[in-house]
């Protein structure tokens, strides 16, 4: 797991596909694999997953911890 964020975690734990969570958060299965192997992505990436997996945007550090 990457130590830049914890998306693979959160997604795994909640039984949820990378092909799921994509189609969730209206991005590619692949943008998931890259942020998932710790690769940057940009900030909208990062709010469609956040609210996608049912966080509100004040917690940002849950999944992407500075």
């Amino acid at each position: 797991m990457s130590t830049r964020n914890k998306l693979r975690k959160i997604r795994e734990d909640r039984l949820i596909s990378k092909m799921e969570l994509a189609r969730l958060a209206g991005v590619s299965p692949a943008t998931i694999e890259r942020i998932e192997r710790g690769e940057a992505c940009r900030i909208e990436t990062m709010r469609k997953i956040i609210l996608s997996l049912g966080y509100s945007l004040a917690d940002k550090e849950i999944v992407f911890p500075s």
